[in-house]
């Protein structure tokens, strides 16, 4: 229990450390109840535009050049197919079963179920793709902005 809280405070605190080391003068420590009273938003810089999907930055700015960390709320049945970002991005896997793979097109025999407490790796322009089971999920990003999303075929029409 303790270690699946302690994976995400850690990129957070890491992502807070960069921006302080980059200049940045402002201090944040947040609580998981203060971090859930902050303003959310509909799906924003980073995200794959999907309806239902909201963004809460806990960190920095993922439209703008530096360091960021976001807090992605997914609701549950969700499909979201193959998509790039431009950045390299980490995240962790606060609640719910994430399940990400990495490919041109959606495929669910490449999609691996990640816990809470689970981490992976979103390199930047590597086509990937996830879905929710009936749980929500809620995971941390960082990453260096900007971001973007690309999605790999047109048909999806959620690009930013």
């Amino acid at each position: 229990m303790i270690r699946s809280i302690a994976l995400p405070i850690v990129v957070v605190l890491l992502s807070l450390a960069a921006d302080c080391m980059a200049g940045d003068a402002s201090q944040r420590r947040l609580t998981a109840d203060e971090i859930s009273k902050l303003e959310e938003t509909g799906a924003g810089p980073g995200t794959s535009g999907m309806t239902g999907i909201r963004a809460t930055v806990l960190s920095g700015d993922p439209a703008k050049p530096g360091l960021y960390t976001i807090r992605l709320f997914v609701p549950g049945n969700m499909r979201i197919e193959a998509h790039v970002h431009r950045d390299e991005r980490s995240a962790v896997v606060v609640s719910g079963h994430w399940s990400i793979g990495y490919g041109d097109r959606f495929d669910a025999s490449a999609l691996k179920v990640l816990p809470p407490g689970s981490f992976y790796t979103e390199p930047g322009e590597m086509p990937h793709f996830a879905s929710t089971g009936a749980e929500p999920v809620v995971v941390y990003i960082s990453g260096v902005g900007p971001t973007d999303t690309r999605f790999q075929h047109q048909s999806t029409g959620n690009q930013e």
